[in-house]
Formats: structure tokens, sequence, C-alpha cells
């Protein structure tokens, strides 16, 4: 009867470090080479190909130069605060790219992901009806480290509802 209760205990502890593990990865923590000291990011960060992206800078009080492998280089000049960037056509669906801000000597990263190709719309047969709320920023497909979670999740609940559904009395007599 204890063999059970220890081994309900390490399960439960196993699948609560396992969820905490798998969910780990999913957040998004700074490389060394982000932490700058000056802010910078793209928006959005999600984009289709010939997009266009709004490159963001503070506290660099300096001229910076913003690269990728996705579009051209730009400059924000000195005492401005963003510029925008168009995404060239060719960028392949799927592919994530790095962005690279340089302010003086310090370089901060941030990645850029290239979305599915938008429909062709012809403006007088199709309408434009303004954003469709709701889906921004969502890329479709797998993310591993969520179905990693939710199988240790059901794991670990399927494990719990059958060790009380085979718990019996302390005192040996049914219930």
């Amino acid at each position: 009867m204890r063999a059970i209760r220890v081994a309900s205990a390490v399960l439960s502890a196993v699948t609560a470090l396992s969820a905490l593990s798998l969910a780990a990865p999913a957040a998004h923590a700074a490389r060394v080479s982000d932490l700058t000291s000056f802010g910078f990011g793209v928006t959005p960060s999600a984009v289709v190909p010939g997009g266009q992206v709004i490159l963001r800078v503070d506290g660099c009080h300096r001229r910076t130069t913003v690269s990728s492998g996705v579009f051209d280089a730009v400059t924000i000049p000195r005492g401005q605060s963003s510029a925008t960037a168009t995404v060239d056509r060719d960028a392949r669906p799927g592919t994530v790219y790095e962005v690279t801000f340089q302010c003086g000597d310090e370089i901060g990263r941030t990645d850029l992901t290239i979305v599915g190709v938008r429909p062709t719309q012809h403006p007088t047969l199709h309408p434009s009806r303004g954003s469709h709320a709701g889906a921004g920023g969502t890329v479709a497909g797998f993310d591993l480290s969520n179905i990693g979670l939710g199988a240790a999740l059901v794991a670990g609940s399927l494990g719990v509802a059958w060790h009380w559904s085979r718990r019996r009395p302390e005192d040996g007599g049914h219930s």
C-alpha cells in the first residue's frame, strides 16, 4: 500500500517537473547578446512576404543601423526612434530571420517570422472590410513544447485519477 502512495507521489512530482521543463522553452528569454543599454524591436514580429515592419529603437543616442537577410539595411537617424522596412517579396513563409540593431558598438538581435502569402485581391471585386480581430500575430503550426506540456498534463491527470480510483481506506475495510 505504501509503495502505491510513493509511486503516486513520484509520478505527480515527475509530471510537475516535466510540465515546468517543457513550458520553459516556450518563454522567449533574451539571448546574452540581446542585453543592451538601448531598447529595440520589430512590429509586427510575424509578417507576410512584401509586408512592412516598423523598426523601433529607444535610448540610442547615435545613428542606428538595422539589418536582416529579409530586407535592405535601414538607418534610423540620431534623434529618431523608428523607421519602416519592406520585407522581400520572395521571402519563404515559415522562415525565421534574425534582425540586427547596431547602436554604436552595441548590437542587439531579435527575430522576424515570415508567415503565409496573402491572397491576391482586386480592390473593386473584394473591398477591404478592415482588420479581422482575434488572429493578430498567430502563426499556424505545431509547437512541440505545447504538445509535450499537454501530453504531460493529460498523463498526470490520468495517473492521479487511476490512483484515486484504486485507493482503499487505511483500516482495511470496504467503503
